[in-house]
């Protein structure tokens, strides 16, 4: 963290509406938060369109900075080929590590060119995924690329269950799945 007054920079990778609602209260304080949208796994595109705009109007509503990546199609079908060799793993298991890995790898990238001091990711608010698992990829993923990660688990002070509060007192779209094809057939 800086010595002075400001506030660190921190690129916030955030998988949808719902959980940056929780994630980006407990940071806002802290940090100046700026969102990150990289989600070429959620399938089909009208459902990546659907937790996009929710994104978006969450953001604008708080004034959040947002940045976007918008890719889409030519990013799913890379993913598409990464994962379709993990179909039949179960959710959290080898898939779920690459999924992870690839949006932890596009974000931090991103912190590093932009030079924000740290990234991190809504992911672990999650009551589905792994907290520990996310980090070690986060923190793998800092190390060799040389920029800072910030190892939170954001489902503690109860951050999921704030998490639907808000979307409800807030009328955001939650999704029932987490957002990839196999993921939706689970």
């Amino acid at each position: 963290m800086k010595n002075d007054k400001s506030k660190a920079k921190l690129l916030l990778h955030a998988c949808c509406a719902p959980c940056l609602t929780s994630v980006f209260t407990d940071l806002k304080d802290e940090f100046e938060v700026t969102v990150y949208w990289f989600n070429p796994n959620i399938y089909p595109i009208e459902e990546h369109e659907k937790r996009l705009n929710a994104l978006v109007d969450f953001c604008n509503k708080f004034e959040i900075p947002l940045m976007m990546d918008d890719k889409y199609q030519e990013e799913n079908f890379s993913w598409t080929k990464i994962a379709e060799s993990y179909a039949s793993e179960p959710e959290g298991g080898k898939r779920c590590d690459l999924c992870i890995k690839y949006r932890l790898l596009k974000t931090a990238d991103l912190a590093k060119k932009k030079k924000f001091d740290y990234f991190t990711t809504t992911l672990s608010v999650s009551p589905h995924k792994n907290t520990d698992q996310i980090n070690k990829i986060g923190q793998g993923i800092a190390d060799k690329l040389k920029v800072n990660f910030l190892d939170r688990n954001f489902k503690d002070n109860d951050g999921y269950k704030r998490s639907i509060k808000y979307c409800k007192e807030l009328n955001i779209y939650r999704q029932d799945y987490c957002g990839c094809t196999y993921s939706l057939k689970a």
